[in-house]
């Protein structure tokens, strides 16, 4: 273990040690029933097997040995409302916050040690007992501390080209309650990291694998509470259509196809584009629908041109030319669903462009998308758009609206 490494891991046990003082310290000042939030701070371990998705990680990279493993540390605060508050009744014991973790690839030289500042999400799939429940998690969040791809100092690296990555995790675990205070989680977890094609090379690092920790526990209750009080309290939830308009945009690097081959362009390509979604409210966590979905791509149908050089000429290198405004357009239609919870909603999409000119814009598109709740009905987007589940294609970073917004409103404090 070097130095860094080394201090890393105080500082990461220093964190713990102070947030589980101040946990205790809230749990001996706070009286079970005066808020109508329960907190946790949780500390877990993530063993993990890296996928082979590109040569770098099987082999082809300067220790020429496959990079099969990574191991990260995670710290995580969080809080879900109390079983007899409105909240609890409608969204049931989701459980949403922050999380900290610390990554070691065991190749500091070409991969760097990470770290990851996400948000995360979690509920219930299934109570097997009142000791025992299934439950999945997602984290969406960024990273930082990579080792990215350099033509001199780091040329193997193709699946790292910047700094700082987007991260995001997928998990299911089993959740062990010991006490009033102390649960064990155990269960498998799936990650990705990539900068969503913000910079060339974008292969991208995927990872599997399991998951155990311990979850220490503020203001929870003895047992699970009677809620016949608060369910009468809560407000008839009408089905209904909304309608969600976003506006986004965001910038991306593009691979020039020539020679059975891929060509970096120097440059950075705007992306921006809408999305109209009439959407039908099922009840207070789905809604599904269709979406109609512009996109203007700067990178659309990028081309270059080989060329001869001349005896004793220089290499002027390659030449990138960009195709008229019509072929960096597209019009699609896509079905949506989203799955909501306390301040986030989760949406999935997958369409086809109905309209455009030809090559890069055409074809079948998939869309995931965080909404992270500013006000009732306005709400921050940050989402991926994939090309035929296998080409990243471009962030979507933008703002948006409901409209015709007929969920009751409930007392959230």
């Amino acid at each position: 273990m070097d130095k860094k490494q080394l201090i890393r891991k105080i500082r990461l046990g220093s964190t713990v040690s102070m947030l589980c003082f101040f946990s205790v310290s809230a749990h001996d000042s706070i009286p079970p029933s005066s808020s109508p939030l329960i907190g946790r701070i949780g500390i877990e371990s993530r063993p993990e097997y890296v996928i082979p998705t590109n040569v770098f990680l099987r082999g082809n990279n300067a220790k020429q040995k496959r990079l099969n493993f990574d191991y990260s540390t995670h710290l995580t605060f969080g809080f879900q409302y109390r079983p007899d508050t409105p909240v609890g009744q409608c969204f049931g014991p989701s459980t949403q916050g922050i999380g900290i973790g610390a990554y070691d690839f065991f190749d500091t030289a070409e991969m760097g040690n990470p770290m990851a500042l996400y948000l995360f999400q979690e509920a219930p799939i299934v109570t097997l007992n009142r000791f025992v429940t299934l439950r999945y998690q997602w984290n969406f969040g960024l990273s930082w501390g990579w080792e990215p791809y350099n033509a001199i100092t780091n040329p193997y690296n193709g699946g790292v080209g910047t700094r700082r990555n987007a991260f995001l995790n997928l998990g299911v675990f089993f959740d062990w309650r010991l006490s009033r205070y102390f649960d064990i989680i155990t269960g498998v977890t799936l990650s990705h990291f990539s900068n969503g094609n913000t910079k060339y090379p974008n292969a991208g690092i995927n990872t599997g694998g399991g998951r155990i920790g311990l979850v220490y526990y503020i203001n929870r209750p003895k047992s699970q509470e009677s809620v016949s009080s608060a369910q009468a309290t809560i407000p008839y939830f009408r089905r209904h259509i909304s309608y969600d308009v976003l506006l986004f945009g965001s910038w991306r690097r593009k691979g020039v196809a020539i020679h059975d081959g891929l060509i970096a362009s120097p440059r950075k390509y705007p992306v921006a584009g809408f999305s109209f979604a009439p959407l039908y409210n099922f009840n207070y966590k789905l809604r599904a629908g269709l979406s109609l979905d512009g996109v203007y791509d700067g990178s659309a149908n990028a081309y270059t041109e080989d060329y001869i050089i001349g005896a004793g000429d220089d290499d002027p290198g390659y030449q990138f030319y960009d195709r008229a405004l019509r072929y960096r357009l597209s019009l699609g239609l896509s079905a949506r669903v989203e799955y909501t919870m306390p301040f986030f909603t989760i949406g999935l999409g997958m369409g086809y462009n109905m309209l455009y000119a030809q090559g890069d814009t055409r074809g079948f598109y998939q869309t995931l998308a965080l909404k992270i709740n500013v006000t009732r009905s306005a709400y921050l987007n940050i989402g991926y758009n994939l090309q035929n589940f296998s080409s990243p294609n471009f962030l979507m970073l933008g703002i948006g609206y409901r409209f015709n917004n007929r969920a009751p409103r409930i007392k959230w404090l």
